[in-house]
This record gives structure tokens, C-alpha cells and sequence, in this order.
């Protein structure tokens, strides 16, 4: 698989007693990370590849849909996002 492709995947961490969502990892590409970069004061953790494409990201709190458009940038990646982001990770403001 090219590391340009996308291969979607979507894990949501719960908290077994609560039933709270702690946080949500997507998978957007396969591939090795080689370099981490923070978001929404390390709310967020983006992973990208070698050759600079997003690889997934982490969601640690709830934040906004702006955070995420700047994240995902390609339009494949965006629909995914919304499409499948639970609801108490989407900030309210």
C-alpha cells in the first residue's frame, strides 16, 4: 500500500466503569511516524510520515471542528472525521 492511500480506522478508548469516552485515535494512512505535532494545547496529536502526509491523530478532549479541518486537510480525510468523530469529543465552543 502507498503511504498516499488511505486506509481508515477509527479506535475509541473508554472508560470501563463510566462508560466515558477518554480518547479517539484516526487512522487515516498506514505507515511509520517521523514526526508528532501538537494541537488544541495537546488536546490533539498529529502523526505524519516521512514524506509530510498525515498518518492519524489522537483526540485526548473534546475540541473544536475547526482544529480538525485544519488537521485534515484532503477531503476524503475530512469526511471521514465528521462522519465518525462520537459527539463528546466535538467541543460546544
Amino acid at each position: 500500500m502507498k503511504s498516499n492511500e488511505f486506509s481508515f480506522r477509527m479506535n475509541v478508548e473508554v472508560n470501563h466503569r463510566t462508560g466515558d469516552i477518554m480518547a479517539v485515535y484516526f487512522q487515516l494512512r498506514q505507515g511509520k511516524s517521523s514526526k508528532v505535532r501538537e494541537y488544541a494545547d495537546g488536546n490533539v496529536f498529529a502523526d505524519y510520515g516521512r514524506n509530510g502526509k498525515l498518518l492519524g491523530f489522537e483526540l485526548l478532549a473534546p475540541c473544536r471542528a475547526t482544529i480538525l479541518d485544519t488537521i485534515t486537510r484532503e477531503a476524503p480525510a475530512k469526511r471521514f472525521v465528521k462522519q465518525s468523530i462520537p459527539r463528546a469529543m466535538l467541543a460546544k465552543r
